[in-house]
């Protein structure tokens, strides 16, 4: 008698399937529940450094995650880069 499964009431109903529920498809349920998680993710993620706006851009050298991602930094660096490219030119001729 030990382990067996304690009895239950066969009319009741949850959506999580009841009682020792163990679906035959578990595995690809669970799988697509990853999956649209991971892409619901990626799409606010997306969203968020499309959206991001700074007043006050990060030091030089400084390690900051967003740099690799956020348009407005992006674009603040390669003007950057090219106002010091232009200073050093002119500054060698």
């Amino acid at each position: 008698m030990a382990g067996d499964k304690i009895p239950y009431p066969k009319h009741v109903w949850s959506p999580a399937g009841g009682w020792y529920s163990q679906p035959k498809n578990w595995k690809a349920n669970t799988a697509v529940a990853f999956g649209v998680i991971i892409g619901i993710t990626g799409l606010m993620w997306r969203l968020s450094a499309q959206r991001e706006y700074r007043t006050k851009f990060p030091e030089e050298g400084r390690f900051f995650p967003s740099r690799y991602w956020s348009k407005g930094i992006i674009e603040h660096e390669k003007q950057q880069n090219e106002a010091s490219k232009s200073v050093l030119s002119s500054s060698s001729s």
